[in-house]
């Protein structure tokens, strides 16, 4: 009991795996919507997109961004450019696409950043093929 209230970690590498891998598999769910054409020519509809000559590129980007980066955080692997990807993206869905009222509506994209920050500066932990291929010898 005295050290779940100490202000050291606790859990800290299979807490933060754990967390990276929900993370990594929600991106993954959202990214894999690429594949889904309904789905992708209803985001050529939203008011951002609508009269845009970029629209295309700009939504299928964004959703590769979040299927690749997702796979790559899911795995540990190359990491923080996985997490500079997911930050980018979900920066531009919550400030650009959305309203940029990240205490209420755009809450989620947000929250999304601020995890894939996490892990950008903790790293993935020690269960990750990042610990495996980068390991000092």
């Amino acid at each position: 009991m005295k050290r779940f209230f100490s202000p050291g970690p606790f859990w800290l590498t299979p807490g933060l795996t754990l967390i990276r891998l929900i993370v990594g598999f929600f991106m993954i769910y959202h990214g894999y919507e690429i594949f889904d054409e309904k789905i992708m020519n209803g985001y050529f509809q939203w008011d951002m997109f609508k009269n845009s000559s970029t629209a295309k590129t700009m939504v299928y980007a964004g959703k590769a961004a979040e299927l690749i980066g997702g796979i790559l955080l899911f795995l540990g692997l190359l990491t923080r450019v996985a997490c500079l990807m997911l930050i980018i993206t979900m920066s531009y869905i919550a400030f650009f696409v959305g309203h940029g009222k990240v205490w209420y509506e755009d809450q989620h994209p947000f929250l999304l950043v601020l995890l894939a920050l996490v892990f950008f500066f903790t790293g993935p932990g020690n269960i990750s093929l990042d610990k495996m291929i980068f390991k000092k010898s």
